[in-house]
């Protein structure tokens, strides 16, 4: 009815939250228990530096004069029981082959797996199941899949103490944290990307290829090369399934033969020289620490790039 007067609406009492807010922004006070919390975080963070730096400064202090006195021989040269010969060329060309091995074995199989978990088999008692457990499997520490390595492989399956065992070992320790990271990849892709397509009618093979797997594709380039990383970097299995931790010789053969024969990593060789009694030996692990910290730091960068290359905003 024309000119009818309204009544007044009802004014909506201020929630405790907003009240309490308010009442601290009128009174001025200072939260001084955020500003303790505050400084006891930073000054975490500045000891971790702090720590950080003395060991890298360290590091360098002694491998400086190994560089200087050798250049790339190093990276160029096999083991040996003389420090003034030793490179690191064996462990470099081993630690490839197992990277290789997570590749070809762990990626396509984890990101299949967490295709399936996120996209497939929908929230039910077996996909819980599944998912719990590969979390735990996530936490194991790595000398369990070393004991799950030289049990299954080097034993049962008889692979031998060789880079077959070691491969087949690193990949089923990175698996689980494949599977988490895309994992994770693929729920942060905003589930109106998904219905949109379903909207035009798209089947659901053509929402993961077409639009999902796309959109996820940076968080899980991002996760597969830190778990590249985290597989160049390992020690302890690989000296449960038999990486030798001396002087060896590799006799010229197939890439078969290579397979089924003796192996060393990297870090295998780190650990080795770090046992050692002469000061030449200590400058040379210094040395292997910095290769092996050059390639991993080369590994993360190219993880920040590619992400960054990748990265969709919505």
């Amino acid at each position: 009815m024309a000119g009818a007067i309204q009544a007044p609406q009802a004014v909506r009492a201020p929630s405790p939250t907003s009240a309490a807010v308010e009442a601290a922004l009128r009174a001025g006070r200072r939260d001084w228990a955020g500003l303790v919390a505050a400084t006891l975080l930073l000054l975490t963070l500045l000891t971790s530096l702090a720590i950080l730096f003395v060991l890298l400064a360290d590091v360098f202090g002694r491998a400086l004069p190994v560089f200087a006195e050798r250049g790339f021989d190093i990276l160029t040269t096999p083991l040996s029981a003389r420090p003034t010969q030793a490179g690191v060329a064996q462990g470099l060309f081993g630690s490839i082959v197992l990277t290789i091995f997570v590749v070809v074995l762990a990626l396509p199989i984890g990101i299949l797996a967490a295709v399936y978990l996120e996209e497939y088999a929908g929230d039910n008692a077996f996909a819980r199941f599944v998912n719990t457990n590969i979390r735990n499997l996530a936490g194991v520490p790595a000398i369990v899949y070393g004991l799950l390595g030289l049990a299954v492989f080097v034993t049962a399956l008889g692979a031998g103490r060789s880079l077959l065992a070691g491969g087949l070992t690193l990949a089923i320790l990175v698996l689980p944290i494949v599977v988490i990271t895309t994992a994770e990849a693929l729920r942060a892709v905003p589930l109106t990307i998904r219905e949109a397509a379903f909207g035009v009618g798209a089947t659901r093979s053509e929402v993961v290829t077409s639009h999902v797997l796309p959109y996820a594709l940076p968080g899980i380039l991002t996760g597969t090369v830190l778990t590249l990383a985290r597989a160049f970097g390992e020690t302890a299995p690989l000296i449960m399934v038999g990486a030798i931790t001396g002087v060896f010789r590799t006799a010229p053969g197939s890439i078969l033969e290579s397979l089924e024969g003796p192996f060393t990593a990297l870090p295998t060789i780190v650990f080795a020289w770090s046992r050692e009694v002469k000061d030449e030996f200590r400058a040379l692990t210094a040395a292997a620490i910095i290769v092996l910290l050059v390639v991993i730091l080369t590994v993360n960068a190219a993880a920040v790039l590619l992400r960054n290359r990748y990265d969709r905003r919505w």
